[in-house]
């Protein structure tokens, strides 16, 4: 018979163990945290200093970063490939394989960045054009994009770089890659933007210039930091064609799914933009005060699930008898982050006109801003939860569920319901308003229908026995 001890003790155990869970994903975090809320603070400063100019050079620099969405995208779709195998191959002690799959990487990561640099140098105009976009919106964003996009290469090293780190159990090390970098970048920012001191007033080709310095410079810190003792990493000169095709099977779908948003967001805004430029800045802003405020806690979540995923996995690269501690650990995770993102939450609601507030004093953009980072706030507990779990599949080297649940996010709810809402039937912005809370709602609806499955688990121990990973 099971008396009301035995339930307490049984209850305090669950407790316990929750909090052992709880300062694990909390160390793993911390860094990534505070190195995420560093870089969207790096953003929302540009955002800040933009918006003193005019309502134009924040509609430039959203539309350029559509652009520089693509260095960003594909850089974060081959460090996670490299995050998923370093990972695993970490726990299970493969560690040659693992230094083989950070060189390919970085190789891969550097070299694909070449071309695109290449045109945005020399097509950054034509670019622009294609929003259909006012001429002093152009004329601001063409060189903004040209100086951004043009440090791809270095963009992609610090991208993959991180996250192939962080794989291996060190986040401390990208953040203060990340970190350092981004300092430099807001620094930059205030300085050559507004002419500060001896600085000349440069607006948004400082604010580009800034950016494209501190691109470059954390790109030389990563090579730096792999070529000696500050890792057990060893760069090696790429040759396992098993670990080439695996790394690219999983990076592509995630770099796709990436892409997919911005391939989508092009038509997105121009229906914005064609509501009026206002509606798009508000846009703008309402996004990046939710960045602002849930990305540092939702994207470390995210890439701690992956970290705990793949490393879990990698120890017990044989069975499947694992599965329920990662299930564990992945609900405490998630109840540690829906917790703290709806807290967050809550107060971008409540304080959605003074954050508004801050990024210009024109009172239609300050009006709409208000009510998108409203909604925005709205959608945000299901967004997060629907990153924790994508990154759980992503750190077993599931990609593909993942891409098809933000393709839906994107084309079906985020630029499906604003087209249909906002041009078919009439509604204009508020069904934007709509389409953001969906977006969040759906691709949660898809990603956990795909994690309650066991077939992402069997497929990474498959994967881990071809590349001879199993000790």
């Amino acid at each position: 018979m099971v008396t009301s001890d035995d339930i307490e003790s049984s209850n305090e155990q669950r407790l316990s163990k929750l909090l052992k869970q709880w300062k694990r994903f909390v160390s793993l975090g911390w860094p990534i945290s505070v190195q995420t809320a560093i870089r969207t603070g790096m953003r929302t400063t540009d955002l800040i200093v933009v918006a003193l100019f005019s309502s134009s050079a924040i509609a430039a620099v959203g539309l350029a970063n559509l652009y520089t969405q693509i260095a960003l995208f594909i850089g974060i779709g081959i460090g996670t490939g490299g995050l998923a195998l370093a990972s695993q191959d970490t726990a299970n002690k493969a560690f040659a394989n693992r230094d083989e799959a950070i060189s390919q990487a970085l190789v891969i990561g550097f070299l694909i960045g070449i071309p695109i640099a290449v045109a945005a140098v020399f097509a950054s105009e034509v670019f622009m054009r294609l929003y259909s976009a006012p001429p002093e919106v152009v004329a601001l964003g063409a060189p903004y994009l040209a100086i951004v996009l043009g440090t791809a290469p270095f963009r992609h090293l610090t991208l993959v770089g991180e996250k192939t780190l962080q794989g291996t159990g060190d986040t401390l090390t990208p953040m203060f890659i990340r970190g350092g970098s981004n300092l430099i970048n807001i620094v930059g920012t205030v300085g050559l933007g507004l002419g500060i001191g001896i600085l000349p007033r440069l607006e948004v080709v400082g604010v580009a210039i800034a950016t494209g310095v501190a691109n470059v410079l954390a790109g030389l810190a990563v090579l730096v930091v792999f070529s000696s003792r500050l890792t057990d990493v060893k760069l090696v000169r790429p040759s396992d064609l098993r670990i080439t095709k695996q790394l690219i099977r999983i990076s592509t779908p995630r770099t796709v799914q990436g892409l997919s948003r911005t391939g989508a967001e092009f038509p997105l805004n121009a229906i914005v933009v064609a509501f009026s430029v206002e509606a798009f800045a508000a846009y703008t802003v309402g996004r990046r005060v939710f960045q602002q405020a849930t990305g540092p806690i939702a994207r470390s979540a995210n890439v701690v699930a992956s970290i705990v995923s793949g490393q879990d996995l990698g120890q017990k690269a044989s069975s499947t008898s694992s599965s329920a501690n990662l299930r564990f650990r992945i609900r405490a995770l998630a109840l540690l982050g829906v917790t703290l993102i709806s807290m967050l939450a809550i107060l971008m609601y409540l304080g959605s006109e003074t954050l508004a507030s801050l990024f210009g004093n024109d009172e239609t953009t300050r009006a709409l801003s208000s009510t998108f980072v409203q909604a925005f706030a709205i959608s945000a507990p299901a967004g997060g939860l629907a990153r924790i779990f994508a990154g759980v599949l992503q750190g077993a080297g599931e990609t593909m569920k993942p891409f098809l649940a933000e393709l839906v996010g994107n084309f079906g709810m985020l630029l499906g319901i604003t087209y249909v809402g906002g041009i078919v039937l009439g509604y204009g912005i508020i069904a934007l308003y709509v389409a953001v809370i969906a977006y969040g709602v759906g691709r949660l609806v898809l990603v956990l229908f795909w994690y309650r499955q066991e077939i992402w688990i069997t497929d990474a121990f498959t994967r881990m026995e071809s590349r001879d990973s199993v000790q």
